[in-house]
Formats: C-alpha cells, structure tokens, sequence
C-alpha cells in the first residue's frame, strides 16, 4: 500500500503549509499596486521626460516648442562653453563649501559640543532660537537678512557705517543668511550623536590627563564619524539644490556675482524659455549631487573597513 505525501515546499515553491510564492508575491503587491502608478506617473515620468528633453532643443515659446528635435550633446557643448555656467559652478562649489562643509557643519557640532551637560532650561532656549530659524520659510528669512544687511539695515545702524553689504559682499550674506538658517540640523543631528558616546570613556581619559582638545580629537569624534559622514552628505545635498533664499536676497546679483548653478538653470529655463538647456544643466547637478553622495557612502565603508 501506498502513503500519499504532500508535496514539498521545494516542489511547490512556497513553504509548507503557505500559499504558493506567485500567490504571495501578488498579495503584497495589490495593496501596493496604487502607490507604485502614483510613483512612476509623478515621480519615474517626470525624471525621465527631464532626461529626454535635456538632449532637444525644446523650448517654452517659439518654433522649437512644437517641433523640438534632438540635438545631441549640443547643449552640454554649450554648457561647458559658457563663461556664465562655469561662474555658477564656481559660485555654487563656494556656497556648499562655505555655508554647508564649513559652516553649517562646524557650528552645529559647536552648538551640540557646548549644549552638553547643561540645564534643561539653557538647552530648550539654545534649541528653541537655532531650530526657529531653520523652520522659518525661505523667503521670510531672506527678508530678515536683507532687513539685516541693507544699506540702512540693522547691521550698519550698529556699526555706524552706511555699506551695501548685499552688493559689495553678495556670496558672504547669502553664505552667511543659508549657515544662520540650517544650523539647526546639523545640531540635532549631532546632539543624538553626542547621546550616544559612553561619558565613562571620556571621563576615563579626564582622568588620565587628557585635555578637552585631546578627547574631543581621539574619543568624541571618531566615536560619532558615521553621523559626520551623514550630516555632511545630507547637507551638502540640500545645499547644492538651494535656491529659494538666494534667489529672494538676491536674485543672483548684482549682475552674477552671486548666481549659483541653479539660479543659472532657473534663469536659462524660465526667462529664456529654453527649457531643453535647463533640463541639461538639472542633469549636470543631478549628477554631481551623485557624485558628492558616492564620496560620502565610500568614506563611510573604508571608516568601517
């Protein structure tokens, strides 16, 4: 006589006594069947129409807006050409440097460092004034520092002078106006890093003779390397695309002297109407935006290693 077996998961393809595998994998993906239309419609088509057009010479009026036609690498040719684009790519690569690398990541870690082991009344007021700024809507804070910075502004009434700060020094205010504005993350981000370094260890090293300097350099911040390498890809990618408080203090002037890469793009897309060129310079900083992000990730991996 023979038993009749069940046949196994490796026959059905599912594990025993469970649905088979095409069956299961169908049951995630209905619910999750809307989300992902609503992802390609909104999100993939866009990007990859954004892609398209950077090789054509569509525009937003004229001839070229109903018979656009491919045209090859040209309008990176004359990308790479133009004086103007390469200033901005200058300004831009000073503007990351300065308000985000530099300026944003540095006081922030300052903030977090002086916050420890205070009251909880000093770091609610700290925390209340840093975070303030940096919820504030762009174009409210570039009116504060233009009211700040302006000829008859807060600053020179001060100082007693009477300088056009916005004209003759562009890229320090608005340098200036983006670190004032997103310090606050990086300090959160740093304060839930500093939560976590063992205060047994940096006593230990107080106790040996250490200096403030020396457990900062050899404990703290090695301890807290991976949030460094996070923060500062974080911000330097939210730093390259900035264009709102820029834009508003402003405008990219006088003349270029503060037009970062996507005020360039901005100006080439929506006043010039060549939204084919635009696209083309949106790809150039979608790239290095991924460049500056392989940069950070394999700085994390050889931390690890």
């Amino acid at each position: 006589m023979t038993i009749a077996t069940a046949p196994s998961a490796a026959v059905t393809g599912s594990p025993a006594g469970g649905p088979p595998r095409p069956r299961r994998l169908l049951r995630w993906l209905l619910p999750m069947a809307p989300a992902l239309v609503l992802l390609v419609l909104f999100m993939a088509g866009p990007i990859l129409w954004s892609v398209y057009i950077a090789f054509t010479n569509e525009t937003l009026t004229g001839s070229a807006s109903v018979n656009s036609r491919f045209v090859g690498f040209d309008n990176f040719v004359r990308m790479f050409g133009d004086p103007n684009f390469l200033n901005s790519f200058v300004l831009t690569f000073v503007f990351v440097v300065g308000s985000a690398v530099i300026g944003q990541n540095t006081l922030g870690l300052i903030i977090a460092l002086l916050q420890r082991g205070r009251g909880r009344v000093t770091r609610g007021v700290v925390n209340g004034v840093v975070i303030g700024a940096w919820v504030m809507p762009e174009i409210v804070a570039a009116a504060c520092w233009f009211s700040f910075l302006a000829e008859d502004g807060t600053l020179n009434t001060a100082l007693g002078l009477s300088q056009e700060w916005l004209y003759t020094a562009p890229m320090l205010a608005v340098i200036l106006a983006n670190v004032w504005r997103g310090t606050a993350f990086s300090m959160l981000v740093y304060s839930a890093a500093l939560s976590e370094v063992p205060p047994d260890l940096v006593e230990a090293a107080a106790v040996d003779g250490a200096s403030p300097l020396r457990r900062l350099l050899h404990i703290t911040l090695p301890l807290i390397r991976r949030s460094i390498m996070a923060n500062l890809m974080l911000i330097t990618l939210q730093t390259l695309a900035s264009f709102g408080l820029i834009y508003a203090l402003t405008g990219g002037g006088p003349g270029t002297a503060s037009q970062t890469t996507p005020l360039y793009m901005y100006e080439q897309a929506f006043r010039y109407f060549e939204i084919g060129y635009g696209s083309a310079v949106a790809l150039v900083m979608l790239v290095i935006g991924a460049l500056f992000s392989l940069v950070y990730l394999r700085l994390i991996r050889v931390e690890d290693a």
